[in-house]
């Protein structure tokens, strides 16, 4: 392994190694999907997306690998062996660094299904990684501003209907749904803005959860609650790759996926307002968790 060298050299040999994987990789990628267009015939399109998803988990094995080459983590990972491959499940987590995608896709590989994000319509553009995201039927979202929603409140119900449609595709294939519960990485400032009661994490926004409970609510089984720990210092994406991570502390919490847990969010204020109680109760549970883990 090379962390005998300088930072900035394993960080410029890990990025260089991150894009040619994602380059090379994508291109099969593209050309399967584009299979999966001219034969939209059900058994051939599941065959089409288990080898889409063999790909991508071996993008996710070579982007660990590339970690392994360069930085010297020790991981201390709870309860994943509480996790099964053939399931559908809901992931939701704290958010501290663009490096909790890759500490999650590095432990969860071939663990639970692939792990698939709701993305802004806008993402698809991004260079390789867009196109890679659309072949594997990741669900874009066209998000409506709030004015937007006053001057056409039918636009609400479209958003949900669309992305019911796209989800339509998950169930022939076990799927992992991931949610950034608070929307946005935490700060200390953004904690501090907030004037919330919470140490280590930032208020949790509900109806993103209960948006992919209406959309997939029929297909889910169980809810994984992350709960993700940077000891020394949140890192970001440079310190990552250049080997400046000593260690990560990940725990998973599997929840049964109840009947109280799923409603009509947006039209029933009953159950939203069950839902949030039962949502910052958990919140409150995984700061005393980082705290603990913290100590």
């Amino acid at each position: 392994m090379l962390y005998f060298l300088p930072y900035s050299l394993k960080g410029v040999l890990s990025i260089l190694l991150y894009t040619l994987n994602t380059i090379l990789l994508t291109i099969p990628l593209i050309l399967i999907s584009f299979f999966k267009f001219l034969i939209p015939v059900p058994s051939v399109v599941v065959v089409l997306d288990k080898i889409l998803i063999s790909i991508a988990t071996l993008w996710i094995g070579v982007n660990s690998f590339n970690s392994k080459l360069f930085c010297k983590i020790e991981w201390d990972i709870r309860g994943l062996e509480k996790l099964e491959k053939k399931e559908w499940y809901l992931i939701i987590s704290n958010h501290q660094s663009w490096v909790d995608i890759l500490a999650l896709q590095t432990t969860l590989n071939q663990k639970i299904p692939l792990l698939k994000f709701f993305l802004k319509k806008e993402l698809i553009w991004v260079p390789f990684l867009g196109l890679a995201w659309w072949a594997l039927d990741f669900p874009f979202m066209k998000r409506y501003s709030k004015k937007q929603l006053k001057e056409k409140p039918h636009l609400k119900n479209k958003d949900l209907a669309s992305t019911k449609k796209a989800c339509e595709k998950f169930k022939h294939t076990p799927v992992s749904i991931m949610n950034f519960v608070e929307g946005t990485r935490f700060t200390q400032h953004k904690n501090k803005s907030q004037n919330n009661h919470f140490n280590h994490l930032l208020i949790p926004k509900a109806g993103g959860i209960a948006f992919v409970l209406s959309s997939m609510g029929d297909y889910l089984n169980k809810i994984i609650d992350v709960t993700i720990v940077y000891p020394d210092k949140i890192p970001t994406f440079w310190q990552y790759i250049s080997g400046q991570v000593n260690r990560i502390i990940i725990d998973f919490e599997v929840i049964p996926l109840t009947d109280s847990l799923t409603g009509d969010y947006f039209n029933d204020p009953e159950y939203k307002d069950r839902f949030c109680i039962w949502l910052n109760a958990l919140w409150q549970k995984k700061d005393e968790k980082i705290k603990t883990l913290k100590a």
